[in-house]
């Protein structure tokens, strides 16, 4: 999937607050078969989202008709336990853009932004604040600003800012992985070979 270019967006939000979220309960290990990216979104929490008889469950946030948009607000320490990409894929194909959590797992984190989704690291105190809004009023948006670092909750104007490393930030701002990043250097790269 080519990575799309990420500067702002302004979305609804999907809560799911529970904490310690690994990856094998984003993607259960028996879906990672396949190597192409596409149709991972069909089984993101697929053990939370679905019975034993693949009854769709229809208290979880997922299959709840009033939560919806591109943002996921996950319980702290968000992507941990082991290091399959597969997890980012799964968020990625499903239609999540941003996810937002007061922790993450390093290579979660990475992971995500390999894969063009925006990892937002806020406070426990913020987390608890879109938590609590959410549930007041599904329908609140949230604008997520990576040129500035600020994630705001549209309805209060409370805001807060994340970090981001700078070639990650530069790289979802153009929409580059990493060859694209190469390749949009290349007359910089040419030019130092001359010099050289």
């Amino acid at each position: 999937m080519p990575i799309e270019k990420f500067i702002k967006t302004v979305s609804r939000a999907v809560p799911i607050p529970i904490e310690e979220i690994d990856t094998d309960q984003i993607i259960p290990a028996r879906f990672l078969k396949a190597t192409d990216k596409i149709g991972f979104g069909n089984n993101l929490f697929r053990d939370w989202r679905y019975d034993a008889t693949n009854k769709p469950i229809a208290t979880f946030p997922l299959n709840n008709p009033k939560y919806s948009g591109t943002i996921l607000v996950g319980g702290k320490n968000f992507g941990c336990g082991s290091s399959r990409e597969h997890a980012a894929w799964a968020i990625a194909d499903y239609g999540f853009k941003v996810v937002v959590s007061s922790f993450f797992a390093d290579i979660f984190k990475n992971n995500v932004l390999n894969n063009g989704v925006l990892p937002v690291q806020i406070s426990d105190a913020f987390l608890a604040e879109i938590f609590a809004q959410i549930e007041k009023d599904p329908n609140t948006e949230f604008e997520v600003d990576l040129q500035k670092q600020t994630i705001t909750i549209m309805a209060t104007g409370k805001s807060e800012s994340f970090d981001i490393n700078a070639y990650k930030k530069d790289c979802l701002l153009n929409g580059y992985d990493d060859i694209d990043y190469l390749i949009s250097k290349l007359p910089e790269i040419e030019a130092f070979e001359k010099r050289v």
